[in-house]
This record gives structure tokens, C-alpha cells and sequence, in this order.
């Protein structure tokens, strides 16, 4: 049962996120601090260091032994379920796009699982349901970020996948007309994807991470003072400064809600419904109940990833909407998942 007492921990671990974005947002409208190249600059600091550190620092303190591995199966088949939908959207749909598959997945999938998952988690189900919310926050950064960049990489390198991508249509009515280029072999095209993500250090620090926890889990190492206090000094500010980076980037916009209200209700639907329900076939194919499908569930519900939006930002694709979807989600989130939590104590 959820007591006030609950409540109040969530909100006290949502509150400074939004301290965060309004000192970002202010920075530039209101005190002109930064220029725009200069936030660019931010934007980058945020991708390549400090991120790529906070999921070091989490991943490296897992126990990779001790994991529910048909939770994760559930994770893996809700997935798949998603990426074919959208895939069948895309290919076959008049208004399908990749585009927006890679965006769409986004929204359905990736979670802010430490920040506001962990508290909730805790409130509703105990401390085993921390463990659970951890472990597919580890998952998604080692798997399903790393395949999101792997596909945005893809989409840079400019590997045409769909003729349709060349018109898009905009809020306003006009037409979005993507240039193509001179075409790439896909030999040439997985070439320089193999290479930028080899460079990438988000791809590599999830690797480190869930390497060194394998090790200290097997032979029960400590991570040295040194190495630890080097990794803590940028990684404690991975989420603070993206959620500053997220107001730079709406303070640069000429609107507050930068993708109109369209594509709002679209991402909330995507995250608190489409997600949840994939999640909920995966969990109920692979045979979890009682709890453990109702932390499943109510999991896929959480607000959006914050990194998913970096991402957006650094890569070109619909930061926009991202930014809206963290934003609003996290406004959200606590009544859907208070709902959830109340509808799923009727499942067994």
C-alpha cells in the first residue's frame, strides 16, 4: 500500500531534476549565458562524458549471477513484439516512416528507471522490486541504447533505408523534403557504423561496466579507491546535466511544448500504454506472476529515459518530441503508475 509518506520520497527524487532543467532553461532565456554553439558544446560533454560514466557507475555494482532472467526474457520478448509492429508500420504503411520507428521505439521502451523507478518500485513492492527495476535499467543501457545508437549511427552514416523518408509531413502543413544523397554500399555504409560506435564511449562504458561486475561478483573484488573516485566525480553529474541540457535545448525553441500537442498525446500514449501492454504479453508468455509481472508492468510505465533524449539531441532525430516526452512524463507519471499499481492488484 502507498502511503503519503511513499509519495513524498518520489517527489523528492523527481523535484531536483526540474531544478535542474529550469536552471538550464533560464540559463538562456532569461540570463543569456550560453550561445547556441556553446550549448552544442554542452550537449556533447553530456553525451561523451558524463553519461557514458553514471552507466559505468551503475552497471559496475550489479550482480550479473543473481539476475531474474525470465524478467529479462519478458523485457526481450516485449521488445521484439515492438520492433516488428514498427517495422511492419514502416515498410508497409503509406504514412510509415524508419524515422519514426527509431523515435517511436524510443518512446515505447526506454525508461527512467533509477531515477523515478527505484523510489516507486521501494514504496510498492519492497526492496526485491528495487533489484528487478535495476536490473532492466542495466539491461536497456547494455542493450537496447547500444542498438539505438546503433541504428542512429546507421541513419548518420546516411543509408538510405526507405524512399518514403524523402516526405514527411510538418505540424504546419508544409513538406519535409530529405535530401538523398550519393548511395553508400552497405558494406561501406557498416564500416563507418562499426567504426563510430568502436569510438563511442557510451557503447564501450556499458562493456566496462558489466565486465568489471562480473568480475567483482565472481571473485568479489572491490573496485579500487582511485578508480572509483575518478569514475564518481563525473558520473554523479550524468542525470543533472542532462536534465540542464534538456532546458538549454527548450530555451532554444521558439515554443514551450516544441512538438505541439499532436505528438504529445502520441508520445504518452506510446509510453504509458504500448509499452506497458507489449511488456504485459512478454511477462505473461514467459510465465511471471504475482509480483514480479506486476513490477514488469508497472516498470515499462515509467517516465521516459533521459539518455534517449540526449541521444536525439546529438544525433538530429525528433528532440523534440523526446524533450516533451521526459518533460511531460515525469509531470504524469505519478498518477498513471499510482493507476497501475491499483488495477494490477487484481492480477494474480
Amino acid at each position: 500500500m502507498i502511503t503519503g509518506e511513499d509519495v513524498y520520497k518520489v517527489i523528492e527524487a523527481m523535484v531536483p531534476l526540474y531544478v535542474a532543467l529550469i536552471l538550464g532553461y533560464g540559463s538562456v532565456k532569461w540570463w543569456h549565458i550560453f550561445t547556441r554553439d556553446q550549448c552544442d558544446a554542452i550537449n556533447r560533454l553530456v553525451c561523451y562524458f558524463t553519461l557514458p560514466l553514471f552507466t559505468i557507475e551503475f552497471t559496475a555494482h550489479v550482480d550479473p549471477f543473481n539476475m531474474n532472467y525470465r524478467f529479462i526474457a519478458a523485457d526481450i520478448i516485449s521488445k521484439v513484439i515492438i520492433v516488428a509492429v514498427l517495422a511492419f508500420w514502416a515498410k508497409y504503411s503509406n504514412n510509415g516512416s524508419y524515422c519514426w520507428s527509431i523515435t517511436s521505439f524510443s518512446l515505447c521502451t526506454l525508461t527512467n528507471s533509477l531515477v523515478v523507478g527505484v523510489p516507486l518500485a521501494k514504496a510498492m513492492y519492497g526492496q526485491a522490486a528495487v533489484d528487478l527495476v535495476v536490473q532492466s535499467s542495466v539491461f536497456q543501457a547494455i542493450v537496447w541504447l547500444t542498438l539505438l545508437l546503433f541504428v542512429l549511427e546507421l541513419r548518420r552514416a546516411g543509408f538510405n533505408t526507405n524512399s518514403k523518408e524523402e516526405n514527411i509531413n510538418i505540424e504546419d502543413g508544409r513538406k519535409d523534403i530529405a535530401v538523398v544523397g550519393e548511395q553508400k554500399s552497405f558494406v561501406e555504409v557498416m564500416s563507418v557504423v562499426w567504426l563510430k560506435l568502436a569510438t563511442n564511449p557510451n557503447c564501450y562504458s556499458c562493456i566496462l561496466g558489466i565486465a568489471w561486475a562480473f568480475i567483482s561478483s565472481r571473485w568479489h573484488f572491490e573496485m579500487p579507491g582511485i578508480m572509483e573516485g575518478s569514475i564518481l566525480i563525473m558520473s554523479k553529474a550524468g542525470t543533472g546535466t542532462a536534465m540542464f541540457n534538456m532546458g538549454i535545448f527548450m530555451a532554444l525553441q521558439e515554443k514551450f511544448i516544441v512538438c505541439g500537442a499532436s505528438l504529445t498525446a502520441l508520445g504518452m500514449v506510446l509510453k504509458f500504454i504500448a509499452g506497458p501492454a507489449a511488456m504485459a504479453i512478454g511477462s505473461i508468455a514467459v510465465g511471471l506472476h504475482g509480483d514480479v509481472l506486476r513490477v514488469a508492468i508497472i516498470q515499462a510505465a515509467l517516465p521516459q529515459s533521459i539518455t534517449s533524449f540526449i541521444f536525439a539531441k546529438e544525433y538530429g532525430l525528433h528532440a523534440d518530441v523526446l524533450s516533451t516526452a521526459v518533460i511531460f512524463g515525469m509531470l504524469v507519471s505519478l498518477p498513471v503508475l499510482v493507476a497501475y499499481y491499483a488495477a494490477l492488484e487484481f492480477i494474480y
